[in-house]
């Protein structure tokens, strides 16, 4: 399993109005080098194939079963970010048992001196939608920890939030800790701050079967946890907002 990692943490989510409710839950999450997918292939976790745990190419990127690595290079390449010219490091939760959802998945994108200079967050609705948000400096310049990089809001992810305003993306910790931290501004100013972090550790056997006895249900949960919160949200009166239009363009910058 050359190259990956695996990375145990937790996701934290609050929202600050029109009532104040959080939340935090333990997970795991892989770290791939794209370019060396089927090198992480072993006894526990296959690809494109089922397995205690998979990764499949058709549940990223341009979701067609085709090799990550020429559509990410397009992508960088058609907003001019060529300098992230090194290894992308896909971080995802993997299936188990065959199952798995992802909130978002991160496509870190490094120079060839292993500094990040973009960040493809692949955002997943529990209504079947995907929105990727590409996240670089103007200028291409590598992004270091505490940078504060923005994208308008672009798809209906929750009924509780219209969608209007923007994400404000801070990526800090790198591979050993890494923290991806998203607030949600909307019109009167910050409404949600999440945050994903953990320390991670080469991925092995063992490590996969500690993954698999310590959160055994964990891509399950992620999916029940979603409903649950929101059913609480909608106990607590928080308006809510009908679904609008899919957003036409794929990616927003």
């Amino acid at each position: 399993m050359t190259g990956a990692r695996i990375g145990f943490g937790r996701v934290a989510h609050r929202r600050l109005r029109p009532v104040r409710h959080g939340f935090a839950y333990p997970v795991f999450f892989l770290r791939i080098p794209a370019s060396r997918l089927d090198e992480c292939a072993g006894a526990l976790l296959s690809i494109d194939r089922f397995n205690l745990f998979s990764l499949r190419r058709r549940d990223f990127g341009p979701r067609d079963g085709s090799d990550w690595m020429p559509w990410i290079r397009a992508v960088l390449r058609e907003h001019r970010l060529e300098a992230a010219d090194g290894e992308v490091v896909l971080q995802a939760f993997p299936r188990m048992l065959g199952y798995a959802f992802n909130p978002i998945a991160l496509w870190h994108c490094l120079d060839r001196d292993g500094r990040l200079r973009a960040v493809l967050c692949e955002v997943s609705s529990t209504f079947g939608e995907r929105h990727d948000y590409l996240v670089a400096h103007g200028d291409g310049r590598p992004i270091e920890a505490g940078d504060v990089l923005v994208a308008a809001k672009a798809m209906h992810v929750s009924p509780f939030c219209r969608v209007e305003g923007h994400y404000r993306f801070r990526f800090s910790g790198g591979e050993a800790h890494p923290v991806a931290r998203i607030d949600y501004h909307d019109r009167d100013g910050r409404l949600l701050a999440t945050s994903i972090r953990g320390a991670t550790q080469p991925l092995t056997e063992r490590a996969l079967v500690r993954a698999f006895l310590t959160y055994p249900l964990m891509t399950l949960a992620v999916t029940a946890r979603i409903h649950g919160q929101a059913l609480r949200l909608w106990a607590r009166r928080v308006p809510w907002f009908r679904k609008p239009d899919s957003p036409i363009q794929e990616i927003t910058r």
